[in-house]
């Protein structure tokens, strides 16, 4: 009974440091070639501007997209708030591994409705556009993301 115990706790831990291994934990947006939040939202207007001719509909995607960076954000401080909570469970050698699951549990949930609210924002912006102007956009986006896959990393962040 007792290799029991020690065996939740060491996966526990294993969980915790797998939960943990996220893009936050790798430094800031932008320093390992990858594009901050700005850089995406600049380009993803821009493509907008150019597939969707009707100014009107443009700017009600705009805002829609804008909700989904707000959301982006706000997941991400609340991952960051459960990371730290993890970290400070795991400080405390006493701390049982439902400790543990409680926090991950509230993490994983918190993840699905964030995902839920931006999966709801998709279709809000897919009712606003054509299936031309949506066959248009998402092209153009993914021939912005195949081009920023391809680009070597810059003299600074090769190091």
């Amino acid at each position: 009974m007792n290799q029991a115990k020690v065996l939740v706790v060491v996966l526990s831990l294993v969980l915790f440091s797998l939960a943990g291994c996220t893009r936050y934990h790798h430094g800031r947006p932008g320093a390992s070639g990858e594009p901050t939040t700005q850089e995406v939202v600049s380009e993803v207007k821009r493509l907008v501007e150019e597939n969707v001719k009707d100014p009107a509909k443009a700017n009600q995607v705009q805002a829609l997209i804008q909700e989904i960076v707000q959301e982006v954000r706000r997941s991400s401080q609340a991952a960051r708030g459960f990371h730290e909570q993890l970290a400070a469970l795991n400080a405390n050698y006493d701390a049982p591994p439902e400790q543990f699951t409680k926090i991950l549990d509230q993490l994983n949930n918190a993840r699905m409705e964030s995902a839920a609210r931006i999966l709801g924002t998709r279709f809000k912006i897919k009712e606003l556009l054509t299936r031309e102007e949506w066959k248009k956009l998402d092209d153009a986006m993914l021939k912005a993301r195949q081009e920023h896959e391809q680009r070597p990393p810059s003299k600074d962040e090769r190091y």
